[in-house]
């Protein structure tokens, strides 16, 4: 499997102006959190990029991108039928080729020297099929994941063969269909916004796509099916991803970023300074 192709979504009404907010990255520029997402991505030796928009949202998006613009396509998705839909869009862009999926409004800080993206494009194609990068997640959060429930792989540590998907179940749903052996209580394995499909998730979407209808086409549910239909795997990657479409989320990731870049006892002391007048007008 070589994977050369990317898909960021990044229509969703509360999702499009997230991608262009700018950050400081680790190495201490500013950036947008689209080209932080973006060289994520190309370290993965991904090639070329494509990424699905709202119409009229292609000028600023380019703007974003910044010197990497020439590596990105732009698709409108005009129908709003869901992220099932947006990643549709995609599909004479990957051409039927396995690609590199992530949404826009996540960014990563890896926990090893290679970094997120790059971890999951090597697991898929050591294992020659579709692979979703998962990370054990509160209970609390399930409202704003997709999960999956699965076993272990013989032998390998933190990588599950899927046996079923649910988007945003209640903890409830999870406790009674998405345990995974291993894991602390209360906790389950929420998608981590970033996979490696191929064609066969593509046909999946065409086929709910001309079902018709105003219903949203939802990815879980066809990555739900996935898992009945062929080999289909859940990594955990050693790293964290931070959802910047949440309270404090920007913030939160941006504090990530400063910790584990150039600056970080810079930003250390800058934060043990503030508690300690926090500390001291209680």
């Amino acid at each position: 499997m070589n994977i050369k192709k990317a898909v960021i979504t990044a229509a969703g009404k509360s999702q499009r102006a997230l991608p262009l907010q700018s950050l400081v990255d680790r190495d201490g520029a500013t950036k947008t959190a689209l080209r932080i997402l973006v060289e994520e991505i190309l370290s993965a030796g991904i090639e070329e990029i494509v990424i699905v928009i709202c119409p009229g949202d292609e000028a600023a998006y380019s703007t974003a991108a910044g010197r990497q613009k020439g590596q990105i396509t732009f698709i409108e998705q005009k129908g709003s039928a869901g992220y099932g839909q947006a990643v549709w869009c995609a599909r004479e862009f990957t051409a039927a080729q396995h690609f590199l999926l992530l949404v826009g409004d996540h960014l990563y800080v890896s926990g090893s020297q290679k970094r997120s993206a790059q971890q999951l494009v090597e697991i898929a194609g050591a294992e020659n099929c579709a692979v979703s990068a998962v990370q054990a997640t509160h209970e609390s959060k399930l409202p704003y994941y997709g999960a999956v429930g699965g076993r272990l792989v013989a032998g390998r540590k933190g990588l599950f063969e899927v046996t079923q998907v649910l988007e945003k179940p209640t903890p409830t749903e999870a406790e009674q269909k998405l345990i995974v052996p291993g894991l602390r209580a209360g906790h389950y394995l929420c998608f981590y916004g970033m996979h490696v499909l191929g064609p066969a998730a593509m046909d999946l979407l065409e086929s709910e796509i001309s079902r018709g209808g105003n219903r949203p086409v939802s990815l879980s549910a066809t990555l739900d099916k996935l898992a009945q239909r062929e080999r289909y795997l859940a990594c955990e990657l050693q790293g964290h991803r931070y959802d910047i479409g949440v309270k404090y989320g920007l913030l939160t990731a941006q504090l990530a970023l400063a910790l584990d870049g150039n600056d970080r006892d810079e930003v250390l002391s800058g934060l043990v300074e503030l508690l300690a007048k926090r500390q001291t007008h209680m």
